[in-house]
């Protein structure tokens, strides 16, 4: 396990920004305890600095996993979101989507949202905003990016995909065996 390149914090930082926004410090600089970001077997990880030093004693190639998986570096060194950094995405997302229920079985098996699915989304969102996805009970079920800003969203018809898909819950049972 090692820190995060400069390149690699960048882009990091880069696709975190466009779920959390300026909130992204709250990340960083926890009043509560200190976290960082580490990376291992090209998996980043979120954790606390006294866990991290704790972890040094295990080897390398002994080690699992450590703190919360946010995501992954793929070949072409792009980062990819997975659905544990979920918690951290809603606790401080800029962007909201509530789903109605009758459109939470259809997300959660992976696919997109559609208009007619919507209860109520977060006024001004832009187009290709990261947003956090929750059902009509405030539950975070999943994350992704929207196809349309707030605007544009009035003048669709109700089968106009409005958010796409990138990750849900329901990918703990369907990838469990690639997410950690």
């Amino acid at each position: 396990m090692r820190p995060l390149t400069e390149e690699e914090t960048k882009i990091l930082f880069f696709k975190l920004a466009k779920y959390v926004g300026k909130n992204l410090t709250y990340l960083v600089d926890r009043p509560d305890e200190p976290h960082c970001f580490r990376l291992h077997k090209e998996r980043v990880y979120y954790v606390s600095e006294a866990i991290m030093r704790k972890s040094v004693n295990i080897a390398r190639n002994q080690l699992l996993s450590l703190g919360t998986c946010f995501g992954k570096f793929t070949k072409t060194r792009k980062f990819r979101l997975h659905v544990t950094a979920l918690d951290y995405l809603a606790q401080y997302a800029k962007y909201k989507v509530w789903i109605k229920p009758n459109g939470e079985m259809p997300f959660l098996y992976g696919n997109h949202i559609a208009k007619a699915h919507i209860g109520r989304i977060t006024e001004d969102t832009p187009q290709y905003q990261g947003v956090v996805i929750y059902n009509m009970a405030d539950v975070p079920i999943g994350f992704g990016m929207t196809a349309r800003s707030t605007a544009e969203l009035r003048k669709l018809d109700p089968t106009a995909v409005i958010v796409f898909h990138q990750a849900d819950v329901g990918e703990y049972l369907r990838d469990e065996n690639t997410l950690f």
